[in-house]
C-alpha cells in the first residue's frame, strides 16, 4: 500500500520526542519569567480612587464600592460595545465567552469579576441573553468611568488621531468586518477600546492596582487563541472572528 505524503516534516519517535523536550525547557524558561514578571507587577504601587463612579446594573444603580459584593478585589473586563452600537464587539464577546466558568474560582480567591461596557444597560442585558451569558454585564453610560480609564475617547480625542493612522486602519479590512459586525463605522469602532482593570478594597477606600490594554496588554485573555497555537496549523488569523451564535 502507497504510504500517504505528508505536508510536513515526520520524524520518529525519539527524534520528535528529543523536540517535544527542548520546547519544554523554552516553555520552562517562558514560565520562569512569567513569574518575576507577576511579582514584578505585585510590587508596583497603587493608585487611590478619588472619584466615585456609579453603574446601571440588572439590580439597580450600584456604585463601584458595590462591584466588590464585599470581596477585597475586583476585576472588570471593558468590552467594546458602544453606545450607539447594535451588538458587542465580537472580539471581546470572545473573551467573555468562557468567564461565567472562571467567576467560582476568582470568588474562592477574594475576587469579583463584571463585565463593564458604555453602551445603555437595555443594549447590554438584551445581548447578554442572545449570548448565554449569566455574569455580572454593567453599563457606564451614565459616568465618566470609561473615559476616565481610557477604554472611550470623545470626539476631540478621535480628531487628534494621526491622519496617516486613519487611512492605515480603513484599509484593514478585518477592522471594517469587526465595525460593520458592531452596526458603526470605523470611527465608532475605535471609540472605544477593550480592557482589564483590577481594584483592591482596603478599609473602605478604592486603589487602581493595575491596568492591561491592548494591543498587547490584555491578550492572555484570549483563551481559544492559546489552544489553537498549541495545534499543529496555529492560529489562523485569515480566519474572520465571529460571535459563537454565528459560526
Amino acid at each position: 500500500m502507497k504510504r500517504p505524503q505528508p505536508s510536513h516534516r515526520v520524524a520518529t519517535r525519539k527524534e520528535w520526542q528529543e523536540g517535544q523536550t527542548r520546547l519544554l525547557e523554552r516553555e520552562y524558561e517562558i514560565r520562569r519569567m512569567s513569574e518575576e514578571l507577576g511579582r514584578e507587577r505585585r510590587n508596583q504601587p497603587w493608585v487611590l480612587l478619588d472619584k466615585e463612579y456609579t453603574f446601571d446594573t440588572e439590580a439597580g444603580e450600584k456604585t463601584l464600592a458595590d462591584l466588590f459584593e464585599g470581596r477585597l478585589q475586583l476585576l472588570v473586563y471593558h468590552m467594546m460595545f458602544g453606545p450607539e452600537w447594535t451588538a458587542g464587539c465580537p472580539a471581546c464577546s470572545s473573551v467573555v465567552d468562557p468567564l461565567d466558568g472562571a467567576m467560582p474560582h476568582l470568588n474562592e480567591h477574594d475576587v469579583t469579576m463584571v463585565v463593564c461596557s458604555h453602551a445603555p444597560l437595555e443594549k447590554l442585558t438584551a445581548y447578554k441573553k442572545r449570548m448565554g451569558w449569566k455574569l455580572n454585564y454593567v453599563s457606564s453610560f451614565r459616568s465618566t468611568f470609561n473615559y476616565d480609564f481610557g477604554v472611550s475617547y470623545t470626539k476631540g480625542q478621535q480628531n487628534d488621531l494621526d491622519a496617516d493612522l486613519i487611512e492605515q486602519l480603513k484599509a484593514d479590512k478585518a477592522m471594517a468586518e469587526m465595525a460593520d459586525a458592531c452596526g458603526t463605522d470605523l470611527l465608532g469602532y475605535i471609540s472605544e477600546a477593550p480592557g482589564l482593570s483590577a481594584f483592591v478594597m482596603e478599609d473602605g477606600a478604592i486603589y487602581q492596582s493595575a491596568a492591561y490594554r491592548e494591543p498587547y496588554g490584555a491578550r492572555f485573555m484570549l483563551t481559544y487563541q492559546e489552544l489553537l497555537e498549541r495545534t499543529a496549523k496555529g492560529y489562523d488569523e485569515s480566519v474572520m472572528l465571529r460571535r459563537h451564535d454565528e459560526y
